[in-house]
Formats: structure tokens, sequence, C-alpha cells
């Protein structure tokens, strides 16, 4: 399963979903694409005040504070 973790610069609530989309690793097999959003002027605005964002198939599924428990309910 393909995930796109989009994060920003010194973003500890993006840390620590990056670590709950690893550990979710373990038990579903993801393939995680993270993006910095402050590479892209077109993603900045659009995801500014929500990173962490993940998104599965162009769709966001989760935001914000991503608990490994939110992870596992929104990809199963």
């Amino acid at each position: 399963m393909n995930v796109t973790l989009y994060v920003g610069n010194e973003c500890p609530l993006c840390d620590e979903a990056l670590l709950n989309l690893r550990l979710a690793a373990e038990d579903i097999l993801l393939d995680i694409e993270v993006i910095d959003i402050g590479r892209d002027d077109r993603l900045h605005e659009k995801y500014m005040l929500m990173v962490p964002v993940l998104e599965k198939d162009g769709e966001v599924l989760l935001y914000g504070n991503i608990g490994y428990g939110d992870v596992m309910e929104a990809l199963l």
C-alpha cells in the first residue's frame, strides 16, 4: 500500500507521525513517501496549517496529531 506523508520543517508532530507510520509498516505492508511541503509553494499553501498530512490515493486520511491507532484504523 502506498501512502504519502506531507511534513514541515522542524515539526515534532511530523516526526511522531513518521515514527507511527514506520511502526504500522511492521504490521501492514506500506511504502511511505515523505514530502517536505517547504520545497513546493503549492503544497506549502495547501497544507501549511495541517501538517503532518497522511494521504492515500490522493485522499487525505489524517492530519495533525497522527497516532499509531489512528494510522491502523485509517489504513485497515
